[in-house]
């Protein structure tokens, strides 16, 4: 099913970049506005310059972010700062990290992916998605024509085939060893033609399934449509009919996923006074005072609780110093509030219910008013303040997805609402990435 590729990665020269700590940066989706200035401060070679270049009030078509971005990779491989490996490979990356105290390790592998339509369900997506991410996706692939962050998939590695063979490889020299306190990396390249035809074998037999990344793989599509368009003869081989992508195993320990909590604002006076008598011709209630110093693990117990597959919600600002537990009571009545041409699993997903029952139905937020209406958040106590700072009037607590449930999703052909699940940590781009050409 998936055809898995070989690349000639580009990466930074240590001669002249030493630290690559300095210049790496988190994938684009995830930098703010004040993590980019700071970025563009720590190194002249960050490599934020390439990933999320900055907007300019003097932009015109011909300078702007994009170009910008252009020239500076071309700056960059012509002074050697950044240079091309001698030979394609798959590369095999170790990263560790820490999460409420515990150390984690997770294996990747960053490969070239052939290019599939969703509907051959060869690669699978699990969120629904936006357009304006993917205009911008786009707009940069035409300039750098470069892949610049990894697509983050999920596999199933049956009988830990390619993790054996993966571990043979962690006994050789890494290319990357960057360690600190927050997180490590190591990078392999894995050259030999026999053991990249084994990694590349096992995974053709079995679908991918994207964990993080669907605005990049949505634009890559748009981008080769683009190029066939203009290369109608074109023979399937060239690079824009590939992705970078970094594949993970399922059942990885290193693979965390945490929940983007939902936070609320514009909300008229009138429609919360009305918002608790809503929610209880549906839901079972139950209000908690906020009174644990760790509100986090609150939250957590209240979530978890006795579970079965019973709809749990923690709704916070409602009630000054409350949480308020919602446990779905009536969920034939909540299932008719979801559109129709969803699946059963999606229906009775606690994220269908928040964002279809109670933000859609109950509060009124449209899609038009999202933008300026709605957050997602998976830092629960930078959640809660934001309510209690009054930025957001409310708070909605989700349990995290767990991995069988995207799978299962994808599988139907389904996707659940957008940001619905968010993997800790992401890949940082800088580390390798691929030209196109």
């Amino acid at each position: 099913m998936a055809e898995i590729r070989p690349f000639r990665g580009v990466r930074y020269n240590e001669r002249l970049v030493q630290d690559i700590s300095s210049v790496i940066c988190p994938p684009y989706d995830i930098i703010t506005p004040e993590a980019e200035q700071e970025l563009y401060h720590r190194s002249e070679y960050s490599f934020v310059k390439l990933e999320h270049g900055q907007q300019l009030p003097s932009d015109t078509d011909e300078d702007n972010k994009y170009t910008r971005s252009a020239a500076t990779l071309k700056q960059w491989l012509d002074k050697g700062v950044l240079k091309t490996d001698g030979l394609p490979a798959i590369y095999l990356h170790q990263h560790c990290f820490s999460y409420n105290g515990a150390r984690y390790r997770r294996h990747g592998i960053i490969a070239a992916v052939r290019l599939e339509e969703w509907d051959r369900m060869v690669i699978r997506p699990h969120e629904s998605t936006r357009g304006k991410p993917k205009d911008d996706r786009l707009n940069l692939l035409w300039a750098l024509q470069a892949n610049t962050s990894p697509i983050f998939a999920m596999f199933e590695d049956q009988g830990q085939q390619i993790a054996s063979l993966l571990a043979e490889k962690e006994q050789d020299r890494p290319i990357i060893d960057l360690i600190s306190s927050e997180e490590g990396h190591r990078i392999w390249a894995i050259t030999s033609p026999e053991v990249i035809s084994q990694i590349s074998a096992r995974l053709s037999d079995r679908p991918l399934y994207i964990a993080d990344g669907h605005h990049r793989y949505e634009s890559a599509l748009n981008y080769r449509k683009e190029r066939l368009t203009c290369s109608p003869s074109a023979s399937g081989d060239e690079g824009f009919n590939f992705v970078m992508m970094e594949l993970v195993d399922f059942t990885d320990p290193g693979l965390i996923i945490l929940s983007p909590h939902r936070l609320v604002r514009g909300i008229s006076k009138v429609t919360l006074s009305e918002l608790k008598s809503r929610l209880a011709t549906l839901f079972q209630m139950e209000e908690l005072p906020l009174g644990t110093p760790d509100i986090s693990q609150q939250v957590d117990d209240l979530l978890a609780g006795d579970r079965t597959d019973q709809v749990r919600i923690v709704l916070f600002g409602l009630s000054p110093g409350s949480l308020l537990l919602l446990k779905l009571g009536d969920s034939a009545t909540a299932s008719q509030m979801v559109p129709y041409f969803h699946s059963e699993l999606y229906k009775r997903l606690d994220v269908s219910i928040v964002d279809h029952v109670i933000l859609e139905e109950m509060l009124g937020l449209t899609s038009e008013r999202e933008e300026t209406s709605l957050a997602f958040n998976h830092d629960k106590m930078d959640v809660i303040n934001k309510v209690l700072n009054r930025e957001y009037q409310l708070a909605f607590f989700l349990s995290p997805v767990k991995t069988e449930v995207i799978k299962a999703i994808a599988d139907v052909g389904d996707r659940m609402p957008r940001k619905s699940s968010y993997f800790y940590p992401k890949p940082p781009s800088g580390l390798v990435f691929r030209r196109l050409g």
